[in-house]
């Protein structure tokens, strides 16, 4: 374990083991913060002024920079970057959203820092890399003392803007979710107001199974249209038994507005954003009725 200062924080642990997470987290009390990139913590801290009694680094922590495949299901720990994502095969291969999403996180100099786990606990209603593990049925892995671990669902993961289900001393350690089939057929959207390097007024991410061209399961998620990234349930379940004619997917973005909650802020109006969960719904159901 190594130590450091700077001014946003009294003290940087380096930690070596998830135990050392542990220890330093018990040492230094609640105020303390783990961090694996920090892009997002170090921005929030400087937007209010705060300082930090400690900030504890996991990310050379050995294991949790790795995306690998474990029985059926895909592995990708804590330490992960967006960078790592755009590289790895088997996100390529079996979670081609998430890379869709992955690209359009900041810069290149923020994807080599910022961790894909650091983007679901930092909690973000329009986080990119959320609304993809949605449609992947994806689960966080927590490390708790005294060995304990126990599995949420990235769904239900975040409480509300910037809470989450994580009891102090506890730790992501990674994010899990099955292998899909070529029977997949998976897309990513974000609008902005910029092309590149900005945080979304709406993102979406869809993943359908399709056999024998009907839709045999659905899963859309929406982002910065709620005080969470939010299923678009009552769409998936009219898409399920259909092919993806125009009519069911009108019919389609017109119910997936329903789950919409958004709000006016400086990116956009609350009637904007709602329409354009209608625009990004029919636009990626579009797409995954072309693709093969």
């Amino acid at each position: 374990m190594t130590l450091s200062a700077a001014r946003l924080w009294g003290e940087y642990v380096v930690a070596g083991s998830v135990e050392e997470a542990w220890q330093a987290l018990q040492f230094y009390g609640e105020r303390a913060c783990l961090i694996a990139g920090g892009t997002d913590l170090i921005l929030l801290l400087e937007q209010t002024r705060k300082t930090l009694p400690a900030v504890i680094d996991i990310s050379r922590i050995p294991g949790l920079r790795e995306v690998y495949s474990d029985g059926d299901e895909i592995v990708i720990g804590a330490g992960v970057t967006f960078g790592d994502l755009l590289s790895s095969p088997l996100i390529a291969t079996h979670a081609p959203s998430l890379q869709q999403a992955a690209v359009t996180v900041g810069s290149i100099q923020v994807r080599s820092v910022a961790t894909l786990v650091g983007n679901i606990v930092n909690a973000s209603p329009a986080a990119d890399g959320v609304p993809p593990l949605f449609g992947l049925d994806a689960k966080v892995v927590i490390a708790g003392p005294n060995q304990t671990e126990r599995k949420v669902a990235v769904e239900q993961f975040a409480l509300g803007p910037r809470r989450v289900d994580l009891a102090f001393g506890e730790i992501v350690t990674q994010v899990r979710f099955r292998a899909h089939g070529p029977a997949s057929r998976m897309v990513f959207l974000k609008v902005g107001l910029r092309r590149a390097m900005a945080i979304a007024t709406a993102n979406a991410a869809f993943r359908l199974e399709i056999v024998g061209g009907r839709v045999m399961e659905a899963r859309i998620a929406f982002g910065a249209v709620a005080p969470t990234v939010v299923r678009a349930r009552e769409a998936e379940q009219l898409l399920v038994g259909e092919t993806l004619s125009e009519a069911i997917i009108t019919q389609a973005a017109r119910a997936a507005q329903r789950c919409a909650r958004p709000i006016d802020d400086f990116r956009a109006s609350a009637a904007y954003r709602l329409q354009l969960v209608d625009n990004l719904a029919q636009e990626g159901l579009r797409i995954l009725s072309r693709a093969s």
